[in-house]
């Protein structure tokens, strides 16, 4: 089977998307399969270049890569690929639908306020929420752009920031507490990873997620009642938002209660990411996680 990784694109998270598919490249098994680099650099570039492949592993990470878009060009080529389907994958990747849907479903999630220019700023709405505030883009990821705000004269331009990289900003309640996140499998939960930046890092940004010892993180296993409430909390994420194959849950534990704060429909797999580390640490190789990414990929009915 030729089965080509998709990686680059056009988002803002292109660097870590070819990270991603470098170390794919690297650990795929290439006694089983063709293995073939495919590197977008323009959106007309994956009809061309992804024409003769048979199965498309996309490590690609931001828009035209987690926002379903992708996805539903290899549904009309009539290929088969890797993750969620484009309506799970457009879902998540819209973090203000993320949470409405979280929100209806009694998902704990802190409260937010989405806005599209500086003028939508509801200043009364934050002040009730209480500062810090998070501002980031809506559909961005890997914390580009993303600032902790604790004062209302910075709001604006945090969120003039943010609107460089989207359409729209999410201003969120600063819960805070432990980080962790929760690797999902094939609708089976992984060992929960605590998130620990460390000295300098105010939170998970961008550097403390990708740079070499950024951050310190380590398999947990809470007291029994929060580790069953973790786990049943991102099972519920999976059913709610239609996802499968794999995604990762983030969220933040404050005083027990855990509050969800985005999914990832594509995780990351540089060396440094989070769902690789959690596979490992039920025996499961990289090269093992690839192997059943795609099998369980291949089963989606679409």
């Amino acid at each position: 089977m030729r089965v080509g990784v998709i990686m680059g694109g056009i988002s803002s998270e292109r660097e870590v998307s070819l990270n991603s598919g470098k170390e794919i490249v690297k650990y795929f098994n290439k006694e089983k399969y063709e293995v073939v680099p495919i590197v977008i650099d323009k959106k007309d570039d994956v009809i061309e270049k992804a024409k003769d492949i048979d199965f498309a592993f996309i490590a690609l990470h931001g828009k035209f890569g987690e926002d379903g878009t992708i996805q539903a060009v290899f549904e009309t080529m009539d290929i088969p690929y890797s993750g969620c389907g484009p309506l799970a994958s457009g879902m998540c990747m819209d973090k203000d639908i993320t949470k409405k849907i979280l929100r209806s479903a009694g998902i704990n999630t802190a409260d937010w306020l989405s806005v599209k220019s500086v003028e939508d700023i509801d200043y009364d709405y934050i002040e009730k929420m209480g500062y810090p505030v998070v501002v980031k883009p809506n559909c961005g990821g890997s914390s580009v752009a993303t600032n902790i705000i604790k004062k209302k004269e910075d709001i604006e331009s945090a969120v003039t920031l943010a609107l460089d990289y989207d359409t729209e900003v999410m201003i969120e309640e600063y819960v805070k507490g432990d980080e962790i996140t929760c690797c999902m499998l094939n609708g089976k939960v992984l060992p929960t990873i605590a998130i620990k930046p460390k000295e300098g890092f105010e939170f998970f940004d961008y550097t403390a997620k990708y740079a070499d010892g950024g951050s310190d993180e380590i398999i947990v296993k809470f007291e029994e009642g929060l580790q069953n409430k973790i786990e049943e909390m991102a099972l519920n994420c999976w059913k709610v938002l239609k996802c499968s194959v794999y995604v990762r849950v983030d969220m933040i534990i404050k005083d027990g209660v855990p509050y969800v704060l985005e999914l990832n429909t594509l995780p990351g797999m540089t060396k440094n990411s989070l769902f690789p580390k959690s596979a490992k640490a039920v025996d499961m190789s990289y090269t093992e996680l690839l192997e059943a990414v795609t099998n369980y990929s291949l089963l989606e009915v679409r």
